[in-house]
């Protein structure tokens, strides 16, 4: 692996790919995140780079618009599952890397994603000026991540981080300069089996089993949060 590369774990698509891919394709149906991501944060005919891209999920979606898509993953069998994802697509590519190292040079990009992956709140700030050194002046960082508010699965999601302090993160992004969007979409999954099987890699086996329970048929509304942060027209940095 590259020096420099830094990653925690992922305790979902790390271990189950597979799942994290039948996860992917359940969430956000009706593209309600989409539609606010591209009114935030525009890619059309524009340079795209996916932090913490995993398989490639979203890579494709990217490149249907986009002038050209790089995915960053640190997790070397996830970005061979990206690179086969996006083969024979010219304008996408899959590389080693982490949110701390990008791979890419300065003022490259016109638009950073990051979906559920690093940017959690206080600690992320390496990745943060990471993402300003790769962005062109007027760039946009942008960060989709859950809300924990929202019901049902922001309740899961407390049920196994007690400690997690939902006010203190919002006061952090707001510090760093973010702008946040709130979006409710839905998760449905063609069959139950699937649907209890992605909840027992999100979960603990305690939590799963309370949202197996509470779930009765084959989808439940969970809430994101969109946050951005534009480049100013000539920063400089060094």
């Amino acid at each position: 692996m590259r020096r420099g590369i830094e990653a925690l774990p992922s305790p979902n698509i790390w271990q189950w790919p597979e799942l994290y891919e039948l996860e992917n394709q359940a969430q956000d149906v009706g593209g309600d995140v989409w539609r606010m991501l591209s009114s935030v944060a525009d890619w059309a005919a524009r340079d795209v780079v996916d932090i913490g891209c995993g398989a490639g999920f979203h890579l494709p979606r990217f490149a249907a618009t986009a002038r050209h898509v790089t995915g960053v993953e640190p997790h070397a069998p996830l970005v061979k599952l990206a690179q086969n994802r996006v083969a024979g697509m010219p304008t996408v590519e899959a590389v080693l890397g982490s949110a701390q190292h990008l791979p890419l040079p300065d003022a490259s990009v016109d638009v950073a994603h990051a979906r559920t992956a690093y940017f959690f709140g206080p600690g992320c700030e390496p990745g943060l000026a990471e993402a300003d050194r790769v962005l062109r002046p007027g760039g946009v960082l942008a960060i989709v991540d859950l809300d924990v508010r929202h019901r049902p699965y922001g309740d899961w999601m407390r049920g196994d981080l007690p400690k997690y302090d939902a006010d203190e993160v919002d006061r952090f992004f707001t510090r760093m300069g973010f702008s946040r969007q709130n979006v409710e979409t839905r998760w449905r999954f063609t069959d139950r089996r699937s649907l209890e099987s992605v909840l027992r890699i999100e979960f603990s086996a305690r939590v799963a089993d309370r949202a197996v329970r509470e779930v009765p048929g084959l989808e439940f509304p969970v809430g994101y949060r969109v946050l951005t942060r534009r480049k100013p027209m000539g920063l400089i940095v060094r």
